[in-house]
């Protein structure tokens, strides 16, 4: 974006965020351990339209924190074009997760994560609350989704 770059209406915004999570390879997920430690990494994901899901061992300090506190933020872009998506996890075994989501992940990403054997878990996000902008004159109407429903709809 640029000065003389007029900011997107909240339909441009929706359609670039649900782009971008159908095109994107990894994003950022963020949680907190129940010591209040916060936790930053990256991950690979897949976004089937409607939640994102992400897999991860399930005994490092990201994955414990997914399966013990039901909320969690993940976060494309860079600070010139950011998403940043608040959302419910839900946790699923390797047999519980739907057979669309895993090879739909492994189609994305080219690893069959079902073979990881059983100390990694899936992890849903269904998105609450997403904002996305452009640089400062994008911060007014950054926000895209409130209470799990788009702001179009």
């Amino acid at each position: 974006m640029t000065g003389t770059t007029p900011p997107r209406d909240s339909a441009q915004r929706i359609t670039d965020v649900r782009d971008r999570l159908a095109r994107e390879m990894d994003l950022w997920v963020a949680s907190a351990g129940p010591d209040g430690m916060p936790y930053l990494v990256p991950l690979s994901f897949l976004w089937d339209g409607a939640d994102v899901w992400l897999v991860t061992r399930l005994s490092n300090p990201t994955g414990r924190n997914l399966a013990a506190n039901p909320r969690t933020r993940l976060a494309l872009g860079d600070t010139r074009d950011v998403v940043l998506l608040d959302g419910e996890v839900t946790t699923y075994t390797h047999d519980e997760v739907p057979v669309e989501a895993a090879d739909g992940f492994h189609a994305k990403t080219g690893w069959n994560a079902r073979r990881a054997g059983p100390a990694y878990r899936w992890f849903r996000v269904r998105p609450v609350d997403v904002q996305a902008w452009h640089e400062e004159p994008e911060l007014a109407g950054r926000q895209v989704m409130t209470d799990g429903e788009w702001t179009d709809a």
